[in-house]
């Protein structure tokens, strides 16, 4: 039974399961989701990167598209903790690395959250700085770099359901423009006497350093990921993993693989036709009126789509996490943007394969461990109220879970050494690792009653129709819908 100061000091709002009831999302709204959470201008220099390194187009295009199907199929395993128990990312870490111990992992994820944000931000204020130099005469990129982060904040503050309507705006104007640029760039490069689908530069990219780039660069979702689908709608009672988590597939394997495909495409496109990845310096230069505003517009939508849902609702959720007694989720997204505006995102933006290969690597180490906790371990069954009691069975060691601990740093320092395949390493390692080191260190002397029960389907929620529900005072109780629609449940609109 939890007290009055656990709640305090492992409960608030945003952080509770969501019930089957707090679900608004549709297949098409988080398919829309992901459209603009996968057009980041970054993403052109990963195109860019692999036609300077001696790949074709077509090739850079099939490689990333690939390696994106790749993650999205991996997405949907840790996607099933937000369908399922409806948990976001940061409380589910209490499982594998204790009450105390996910601060750890979560925080490193939420700081790798925040400079995206930044990165994002920045990129954006650029095009608002083009926007303002153009038509009022006022050149001040950092005055638009702040401006546009409070927009955001306050657009994030708001909730998902205002992420939701955020993306059914962009994803349609993104996609319109995006088509618009590859020929506008095409044209480029044909008045040059080039064939962008002919070009080959004098390089040796190997296409698997490419490749696991890019699944680098989706690290920090493929494991947050829950923190998304907790709000999708999902039909209770059905055991069927892929009838549980229908709504994500569209999203995960269609909007994502095609949308970041198209993007570095374009990002290729550029480089050839003009030597510079970035196709939106590009174009700008040499358009006026109508298209040059909705050039920046696209810029704009693409940042700002992205950054609420991939990068301050992460970034915010851990924030709340670490202290649920002073933090809710709408003062962790003002400190996630303020931590994010100060990381010099420009920097960052230099060295973004660096940045890339050694987040990525300890990220898909943490991807690797809640795999083998939810799946392996506990085969789908969460003893939830414990996840959010001082007391109970995630406490382990002092609040630490070693196993987890220990299997991180492990396989995410070897991954890190071998940053150019950080991903293929990091997550069977950390997989492997975390499962040796609980059965034969930590499951002898901490007893999980998910396992004791023999796996016992009072430890599932979605899948057999009903919800964790906080009850008040630290109790909690599963309720079905009917239940739902009857129960008095205070709850903010995250």
């Amino acid at each position: 039974m939890s007290t009055g100061r656990e709640r305090n000091t492992l409960i608030e709002e945003s952080i509770l399961p969501t019930n089957l009831a707090q679900r608004p999302i549709t297949t098409l709204g988080y398919a829309g989701i992901w459209i603009g959470i996968a057009v980041i201008i970054a993403t052109y220099s990963l195109g860019a990167t692999g036609i300077g390194g001696g790949v074709s187009l077509a090739g850079v295009i099939l490689t990333i598209l690939l390696a994106n199907i790749g993650i999205g199929l991996f997405m949907l395993f840790t996607a099933d903790i937000g369908t399922e128990h409806g948990l976001p990312f940061a409380v589910y870490l209490r499982a594998p690395f204790g009450v105390h111990g996910t601060h750890v992992p979560a925080i490193s994820r939420g700081l790798v959250a925040s400079m995206w944000f930044g990165i994002q931000t920045y990129l954006g204020a650029l095009a608002l700085n083009g926007i303002g130099s153009h038509f009022l005469g006022f050149d001040n990129w950092f005055v638009w770099y702040a401006l546009f982060g409070v927009v955001q904040v306050v657009n994030t503050a708001f909730g998902i359901k205002a992420i939701e309507k955020l993306a059914a705006l962009a994803a349609p104007c993104i996609i319109a423009i995006s088509v618009w640029m590859y020929f506008t760039l095409d044209g480029i490069a044909q008045t040059k006497g080039l064939n962008i689908w002919n070009f080959h530069a004098e390089g040796h990219m190997s296409l698997a350093v490419l490749f696991i780039a890019n699944l680098g660069f989706w690290s920090t979702m493929a494991i947050d990921i829950p923190n998304l689908t907790r709000f999708v709608k999902t039909v209770p009672g059905t055991k069927s993993f892929l009838k549980r988590n229908k709504s994500i597939f569209a999203a995960q394997l269609l909007a994502l693989p095609l949308t970041q495909a198209m993007i570095a495409g374009i990002g290729g496109v550029s480089f050839i036709a003009t030597g510079n990845w970035n196709p939106i310096e590009v174009i700008q230069a040499e358009s006026q009126g109508f298209a040059l505003i909705s050039l920046l517009v696209l810029v704009v939508l693409a940042q700002w789509s992205t950054n609420t849902a991939a990068n301050l609702i992460p970034s915010a959720l851990t924030l709340v996490n670490l202290s649920p007694r002073y933090i809710n989720y709408k003062t962790g997204v003002a400190l996630a943007g303020i931590i994010g505006t100060l990381c010099f995102p420009w920097q960052i933006l230099n060295n973004l394969f660096v940045f890339l290969g050694y987040y990525g690597a300890f990220l898909s180490a943490i991807g690797g461990i809640m795999t083998a906790d939810y799946y392996l371990i506990r085969r789908r069954r969460v003893n939830v109220p414990d996840l959010y009691s001082m007391t109970g069975q995630f406490r382990y060691s002092g609040g630490v879970n070693w196993a987890g601990m220990l299997a991180w740093l492990i396989a995410g320092g070897i991954a890190a050494y071998y940053s150019d395949y950080a991903f293929i390493i990091g997550f069977p390692l950390g997989l492997v690792l975390y499962y040796v080191f609980m059965k034969a260190l930590v499951l002898p002397g901490n007893p999980q009653q998910e396992i004791e029960s023999g796996y016992s389907d009072r430890f599932l929620a979605t899948s057999v129709g009903e919800s964790w529900v906080h009850v008040g005072h630290g109790k909690f109780q599963r309720m079905s819908v009917s239940e739902l629609g009857t129960a008095s449940i205070g709850r903010e609109d995250l």
